[in-house]
Parts: structure tokens; C-alpha cells; sequence
């Protein structure tokens, strides 16, 4: 939502008025002076959509207020060219409307453009949202980057890096909702108070790493390809097992931490599944999640696979001491098992320990047959959620 800056006006001033953070007002508006607001100037309030209200006879400006337990002056700001003594039946006014809903809702079939839908309107809600691209896939979708807080430490969370596990994607996206939800109304998120992380960490979530492979999972294959990864899935025109990307490369198979033993025992040819590529970092999606890496210093990194209730930790002994303790913090949080090594190499978590000995994590969520039904969703983020949170404790 936004308003028009009065004579006298201050991001403090509607600090107090919507009950909202000054930091997150101030970072909702990037660019502009807190102290050197002007006549006129609009500013973006977090956490609030517009609603509209028609004067009806014996209304008064007052009594509009106490039934909604609104500030009379945020009235009078949003309605600057009203005059509040002389209001006319059928007249219609501003009212600020605080958002207390999710946005990211129903998890089923949840692919890329349901994804960008529901970023784009958490971005417009929540301004101090920093939404942004790693990179593109092979078919040059972005693979965006949601960027939440302030803080000096930065943590990476992403998902769906195999098609097949797509669920993993609305997990992830309905964790961020919650998160930005609990800032702007000043609550707690698994009892830890979401200020607190915003002003410790800058979290950044990158929901969907594979989103050519989720779109072929869900929706089947995309104009002009489809003989192509017809041929790739082996005649078979069934995506559910596909966890590769449009190309047929297993993108968590791809990087170069051990890679060489992937390449020798996995499929030496693209296709649905396994296949590491010709070498490492082939691929576009891989290449811009290691720039990423390369490119920002991440204190942590989650990884969200599916499934097995597992979490690896751990990769060649060169992981840190705090890995052990973040891991079996995780583990007691989500009831999940932590697992220090796992007989397979060349993943994300793997690199990224390899590379800079800091604590990466692989989690496999739920239990069963990729892909999981849509049913286990509830049970997953209730796992997830505290573990999340604890990520950036």
C-alpha cells in the first residue's frame, strides 16, 4: 500500500500509525532519505493492501476509526482531499486493509508460473522483499532469488533442484510467506521473534533451482521439444519419474566435488534421471547456483530434496564443527535423521562444504515415492517450519 507524504510527516510517524516496523518501512523504500521526506512523496507501506468504504448516513470519521481500530489521523492520511466534516452518503474513502492471510496457498500443482505469481505479490506486499534472478534455465526462465533482511549473515535455502521433487518448492515458498507475515504483524515464528532473524540474517531463498523440469512434470513437454525429451524418457511419454532438467542432466549430480565418481558409476547419457552431465557445471542452472555461491559469502546453505526424513551434513570431513551442532539441532526440530555421510558425491551441499568449509545441509523431506502425494504436504512444512527458523538462529 501507499501513501503521499504530508507536511510534517515521518517514517517513524507511520511507524506508529500501521504498527509496523520502522526498519522494514525504511527498507521498503530503498532509495529514499528518512530524513529528507518531501510534500507529496509516495511511500510504501509493508503488510498492508487497500480497501475501499462507502459513507453511509450517520458515519463520522471517528466512528470509522473505533470500529477498526485505526488511528484517526492514518484516515486523514490516506484521504488527504477529504473533508472529515463534511462526509457525504456514498461517498467513497481509503481504508488500510492488514494483510493476515497467506498468499502462497493451495500446494498442488504448483509450477514455475504459479511460483512467479505468488513472488510478485509477496514482493508488492511486502516492498522490502528484494526479488532478483541467480540466472536462467536451459529455456531461460529465471531462477529467482528472494531476498529477506538485513542482517550481516546470509543463509541460502533452496528447492526443486530435482523436477520430480517439486513439492519441495511450496514448502519453501509458504515458509518465506509465514516469515514475512510474522514481521509485519509482530509476531513470533516457532516462538523466535522474526525481527530478531531479519536484523540477524539475509536470508536467500531460491524456491525453484530446476523450473524447465518441474514445468515438464506437471504440465508435459513444452512446445517444440517434444520429441526430444520424449526420446530422453525413453519412449515414454509418463514425466512423473523425471528429475533432470529440459537436457536430461541430473542437476545436483553436477558439481565438482568428487565429481569423477559420478560420472563413472551413474548413466552415461542424458535422461530422466542420475545422468551428472560431460563434466561438471555444464549446465546453466548449475553454473548460476555456483556463481551464487562464489559470489555471496553464505554462512549456511539448505538444500531441500525429497524424501527419506533425513538430513546430511556432512561431506569428507571437511565440514565444520558447527555443522554437527546445527544437525542435531535440525534433527531434534523436525524429528528427522541426521547423517553424517551418505555414499554419493558431486551434490550442492557436497561443493559448497568442499569449497568454502561451511555447514551446507541436504534435506530429504517426507516419506514414500517421488513424487510425493500433495497430501503429505501439511506434515512436511510441520517438520520444516522449526528446523527453517533455526537456520537462521
Amino acid at each position: 500500500m501507499e501513501v503521499k507524504v504530508r507536511s510534517g510527516d515521518s517514517l517513524w510517524l507511520y511507524s506508529q500509525l500501521f504498527f509496523v516496523p520502522l526498519l522494514l518501512i525504511i527498507d521498503s523504500n530503498r532509495g529514499v532519505n528518512p530524513n529528507g521526506l518531501h510534500i507529496g512523496q509516495t511511500i510504501k507501506i509493508p503488510g498492508f493492501t487497500e480497501d475501499r468504504y462507502t459513507i453511509r448516513r450517520g458515519d463520522t470519521l471517528w466512528n470509522i476509526a473505533q470500529s477498526r481500530n485505526l488511528n484517526i489521523d492514518t484516515l486523514l492520511l490516506l484521504n488527504q482531499n477529504m473533508n472529515p466534516n463534511a462526509l457525504q452518503v456514498g461517498m467513497t474513502i481509503r481504508l488500510p486493509l492488514r494483510v493476515t492471510s497467506f498468499v502462497v496457498g493451495d500446494p498442488s500443482h504448483y509450477d514455475f508460473v504459479r511460483m512467479r505469481n505468488d513472488l510478485r505479490t509477496l514482493q508488492e506486499i511486502y516492498p522490502f522483499i528484494s526479488l532478483q534472478s541467480a540466472g536462467n534455465s536451459v529455456m531461460d526462465l529465471p531462477l529467482y532469488d528472494a531476498r529477506v533482511g538485513n542482517g550481516n549473515r546470509k543463509v541460502q535455502m533452496n528447492a526443486a533442484f530435482h523436477a520430480n521433487e517439486w513439492i519441495t518448492t511450496p514448502v519453501l515458498m509458504k515458509f518465506l510467506n509465514e516469515y514475512l507475515l510474522a514481521l509485519t504483524n509482530g509476531q513470533n515464528i516457532s516462538g523466535v521473534p522474526a525481527l530478531s532473524l531479519y536484523t540477524q540474517n539475509q536470508l536467500s531463498a531460491i524456491p525453484m533451482v530446476n523450473p524447465d523440469g518441474v514445468s515438464l512434470v506437471l504440465n508435459g513437454p513444452p512446445a517444440g521439444r517434444e520429441a526430444e525429451v520424449i526420446a530422453l524418457n525413453r519412449g515414454s511419454t509418463d514425466f512423473s519419474g523425471w528429475k533432470a532438467n529440459i537436457r536430461g542432466v541430473d542437476l545436483n549430480k553436477q558439481f565438482p566435488a568428487k565429481w569423477e565418481i559420478e560420472r563413472d558409476r551413474k548413466p552415461q547419457e542424458p535422461g530422466p534421471r542420475d545422468f551428472p552431465g560431460t563434466r561438471p557445471l555444464s549446465e546453466p542452472e548449475t553454473i548460476a547456483m555456483a556463481n551464487l555461491v562464489r559470489n555471496e559469502s553464505f554462512a549456511r546453505l539448505l538444500a531441500l530434496h525429497t524424501q527419506g526424513q533425513e538430513i546430511y551434513w556432512g561431506f569428507e570431513g571437511l565440514e565444520p564443527p558447527e555443522s554437527e551442532v546445527l544437525a542435531n539441532d535440525f534433527a531434534r526440530l523436525s524429528g528427522y535423521e541426521a547423517i553424517r555421510y551418505v555414499d554419493s558425491y558431486a551434490g550442492y551441499k557436497d561443493w559448497f562444504i568442499q569449497d568454502f568449509r561451511r555447514p551446507g545441509f541436504t534435506f530429504e523431506l517426507g516419506l514414500g515415492q517421488n513424487p510425493l502425494p500433495i497430501t503429505q504436504f501439511d506434515e512436511i512444512y510441520a517438520h520444516m517450519k522449526p528446523a527453517l527458523v533455526r537456520a537462521l538462529m
